[in-house]
C-alpha cells in the first residue's frame, strides 16, 4: 500500500545525498519502486532522533511514490514490552505518517531466521560456541590485535547442528551456548570476526510467547528482514556503518529474496539533550523526571505532553538536513522552529502566573463592563472575546517595583501605564502586610483612555496584561525549562548535569475563561509571557498548563528569522 501524497510541510521534496541516491536509482531503473522502512526497538520511548529518521524514511516514501513499513525490530523479550509498541505507534502517527498496512515485526521472521541458521550450520558457516560471554569478549580481540578462534569452532556440522537444535529446545541455561558465524577472526573489522547469531533467552516474548529459547541477534535479524520485506533502501544512522560488511555478508550467504543496500546518515545531536536511551531508562527508573512523557524529556511523547506541534518538528527536521558527518545543532534551532509555528497558529490568552492584587479606587463598586480582545493579532478571521473589567484586578507581581530603577516603565508609586484593551491607570499607594511584603496596589483610572488611548495624545511606556479578581479562575501552571543546565551534559554522570530549576509549578495563577472553555488541548499565547498547553493532569476542578516554551528567541536574530 503506497502512502498518500504528503502535504507541503510534511515532505516537500528537498535534496540531501540519500534522496539523490533514490533519484538516481529510479532514473536508472535499478527499482520500479522505492521501499523504506522505520524499525524501531520496542524497548522505549522514541525521542527526537528518532523524528529524524522517521520524517527521512517515510518522507522519502512519500516524495517517490513508494512505501515505508513499520517494523519492530522485536528480538530481545528482556527489555520489550506492548507498552512501548504501542507509545512507537501512536508517535509515527502523531508526527504526521502512516505505514498503512506495512507493520511488521522481526518475530514475523523467527521461524524463516532460524531455518536459514541451520542452513549456514549445514554448510560450514556457522557453529555453537560453548565459551563464556566473557571469553568471547576478550578473545575478540582489539582494534589493533586479531581476535583467537574459539576452541569450539571445528565441530562437526552434525554436532554444531544437534547442539542448535537442543538449544532451541530449551535444553540449556541462558548465558551456556551462542551460536556464531564463522567469518574471519583476523579481520580488521571487529563485527566480522565471528559475530554472534542466537543467544539462549529464557524469557517469555510479548508476541511469540514461550514458543522460543533462542533469539536472533540484531545484526543477523535486520539485514534478512530487510530483504524479506524487499526493502530498497535500508536508511540507518554512521554507528552502522562499520556493521555494513556484515549485513552484505549474511545477504550474501543465505538464500534471501532481495539484497537490500545499506545506507548511513549522522545522528541528530542537540546541545542540553542526551538521546541515549540508557540515559533516558535511566531518567524515568531513577525518579528524575515523571516518566516516559514528562515535558521536559526530549521523547516524542514529552514533546507532545509540553504541547510542541508536530508542524514544528517537522520543520525543524527540514532545516537541519540530512548530512554524512556527525555533528550537533544547537537547540535554539529547535526552539525557533517552534515559536514560529506556535506563533503562526496559537490563539491569544491572558494569564497571570504570580498574582498582585489592584483596587481601582474610582472605578464604581459592584460595576464591571466588558472589553473586546483580538484572539490572534495577525488573523482577523480567528475573531475577538470578551474580557471582564471591574474595579478588583490582578498584575503580575514582577510588573511592580516600590523603588524602580531608571529604566523601569511599569507599576511604582506615581507611575501610570496602560492595560491591555482597557485604560490607563495610575498607581497611587502599595498595601503591604505585617511582615512588609507589597500584597495589593492602590490605583486610579482615567476613564478617556478606554480601549488604551489618551484622547490628550499623552503617552505610556509600558502595556501590562491584567485579569479581572472575580472573573477570573485558578490554575496551576508548570514552567519548564532545559532539563539539563550544561549545552553538553556527561553521559556518564548525566545526575550531575541536571538543572534543578527545570521545573517550577506556580499553584496560584489565574487565568481568564477563555482559556477553560471548550476544553481544548490547542497551544495558546499567553500575552508576555510564552506559549502553554492544557496538562493531561487537569481535571474541571483544578486546570494545570504547561510553558511549551517562552516568548524570547535569541535564535531567530541569529538566523534572521522572526519570533
Amino acid at each position: 500500500m503506497a502512502l498518500e501524497p504528503a502535504t507541503a510541510d510534511t515532505a516537500e521534496v528537498g535534496s540531501d545525498f540519500i534522496r539523490d541516491i533514490v533519484q538516481a536509482d529510479l532514473a536508472a531503473q535499478t527499482y520500479k519502486r522505492i521501499v523504506t522502512r522505520f524499525p524501531p526497538e520496542p524497548n522505549g520511548y522514541l525521542h527526537i532522533g528518532h523524528a529524524k529518521s522517521i520524517a527521512l524514511n517515510f518522507g522519502i516514501a512519500q516524495e517517490f511514490a513508494g512505501q515505508c513499513n513499520l517494523r519492530f525490530d522485536d528480538t530481545n523479550p528482556t527489555k520489550e514490552e506492548q507498552e512501548y509498541i504501542d507509545s512507537i505507534q501512536a508517535d509515527v502517527r502523531w508526527l504526521g505518517f502512516d505505514w498503512g498496512t506495512n507493520l511488521f515485526y522481526a518475530s514475523d521472521y523467527f521461524d524463516r531466521l532460524y531455518e536459514w541458521a541451520e542452513g549456514m550450520i549445514q554448510a560450514g558457516l556457522a557453529y555453537v560456541d560453548d565459551q563464556t560471554h566473557e571469553q568471547i569478549r576478550v578473545n575478540r580481540g582489539t582494534l589493533t590485535e586479531p581476535g583467537k578462534n574459539s576452541p569450539f569452532r571445528d565441530r562437526s556440522a552434525k554436532e554444531n547442528l544437534d547442539l542448535f537444535r537442543r538449544m532451541k529446545a530449551g535444553e540449556f541455561p541462558n548465558g551456556t551456548r551462542v551460536l556464531r558465524a564463522k567469518i574471519d577472526m583476523a579481520s580488521p573489522n571487529i563485527n566480522l570476526r565471528d559475530p554472534v547469531m542466537y543467544r539462549i533467552l529464557h524469557a517469555t516474548h510479548p508476541r511469540t510467547g514461550d514458543k522460543w529459547s533462542i533469539y536472533p541477534s540484531y545484526d543477523y535479524a535486520h539485514g534478512q528482514s530487510d530483504a524479506i520485506e524487499g526493502i530498497t533502501h535500508s536508511v540507518c544512522t554512521l554507528e552502522f556503518e562499520d556493521h555494513r560488511p556484515l549485513y552484505d555478508w549474511f545477504l550474501d550467504k543465505l538464500p534471501v529474496p532481495a539484497h537490500p543496500h545499506q545506507y548511513e546518515f549522522a545522528r541528530l545531536n542537540l546541545t542540553y539533550t542526551l538521546l541515549s536511551k540508557r540515559v533516558l531508562t535511566m531518567l524515568v527508573r531513577d525518579g528524575h523526571v515523571s516518566g516516559w512523557d514528562d515535558p521536559r524529556m526530549p521523547t516524542i511523547a514529552g514533546l507532545k505532553r509540553r504541547g510542541v506541534p508536530p508542524a514544528a518538528i517537522r520543520s525543524f527536521i527540514k532545516r537541519i538536513g540530512v548530512a554524512k558527518a556527525n555533528s550537533v545543532v544547537d537547540v535554539g534551532m529547535l526552539e525557533f522552529c517552534i515559536r514560529e509555528e506556535l506563533n503562526r497558529t496559537s490563539l491569544r490568552r491572558m494569564a497571570v502566573l504570580r498574582p498582585l492584587k489592584v483596587v481601582i479606587e474610582n472605578y464604581p463598586e459592584g460595576q464591571t463592563e466588558e472589553l473586546e480582545a483580538v484572539n490572534h493579532p495577525d488573523d482577523p478571521s480567528k475573531g475577538t472575546r470578551r474580557i471582564a473589567f471591574g474595579r478588583e484586578l490582578y498584575v503580575e507581581r514582577e510588573d511592580f517595583m516600590e523603588n524602580p530603577p531608571k529604566k523601569f516603565f511599569r507599576l511604582s508609586p506615581g507611575a501610570e501605564v496602560r492595560l491591555r484593551y482597557a485604560y490607563f491607570i495610575k498607581c497611587r499607594e502599595a498595601i503591604k502586610d505585617a511582615s512588609g511584603e507589597v500584597v495589593e496596589l492602590r490605583c486610579t483610572y482615567d476613564p478617556a483612555t478606554k480601549g488604551g488611548n489618551a484622547p490628550d495624545g499623552r503617552k505610556v511606556k509600558a502595556t501590562l496584561h491584567w485579569l479581572p479578581a472575580v472573573q477570573s479562575l485558578p490554575a496551576e501552571i508548570r514552567l519548564y525549562n532545559q532539563l539539563f543546565a550544561k549545552p553538553n551534559p556527561d553521559a556518564a554522570n548525566f545526575a550531575a548535569d541536571i538543572n534543578p530549576e527545570s521545573l517550577e509549578v506556580l499553584s496560584d495563577a489565574r487565568i481568564e475563561p477563555a482559556i477553560a472553555q471548550g476544553n481544548s488541548d490547542a497551544p495558546m499565547q499567553f500575552e508576555r509571557q510564552g506559549y502553554f498547553v492544557r496538562d493531561q493532569d487537569s481535571t474541571p476542578a483544578k486546570l494545570v498548563l504547561n510553558r511549551t516554551i517562552g516568548l524570547r528567541d535569541t535564535f531567530a536574530k541569529e538566523v534572521g528569522g522572526k519570533g
